[in-house]
């Protein structure tokens, strides 16, 4: 018997939504990233973007545990001398709630062209409202 190897040709797509209302956000980003991954098939394999679209709603409604509204920081740097600018959890939840989704989730790809190909298949939304409801997208409940 041998080992099964997943085609790109043969990949059967599936949408999934996931409600973060309430949910930490590492645990909507590890169960997004899963998904997006495929690693929840059987046929996963490893060097094939043989994931699922996922569809991330009511992005500004997640939840933070402990201190981290004040103490976690995000960082984006322009390239140029004192071109830093660093922005706290609360800051993103207020004015960006899909940047910080978006970011939590794709830090869990892999970085390459692969990881940036299962990115493609990510949709984030701040409210409950979004565009693909003509996909039939099935809900993900979040442990």
């Amino acid at each position: 018997m041998s080992t099964f190897l997943q085609k790109k040709e043969n990949i059967e797509r599936k949408w999934y939504v996931i409600d973060a209302t309430g949910i930490s956000l590492g645990r909507v980003a590890t169960k997004a990233a899963t998904v997006l991954r495929g690693k929840h098939k059987p046929t996963y394999t490893p060097y094939v973007d043989c994931g699922d679209y996922v569809i991330v709603i009511n992005a500004d409604k997640v939840k933070l545990t402990g201190n981290k509204l004040n103490d976690k920081m995000y960082y984006n740097h322009s390239g140029y001398p004192g071109g830093l600018r660093e922005r706290n959890a609360k800051t993103m939840i207020q004015n960006y709630p899909e940047e910080m989704m978006e970011r939590a989730i794709k830090g869990m790809l892999p970085h390459g062209r692969l990881g940036r190909a299962m990115g493609k298949k990510l949709f984030v939304y701040r409210d409950e409202n979004h565009k693909h409801a003509a996909q039939k997208p099935v809900e993900l409940k979040v442990d």
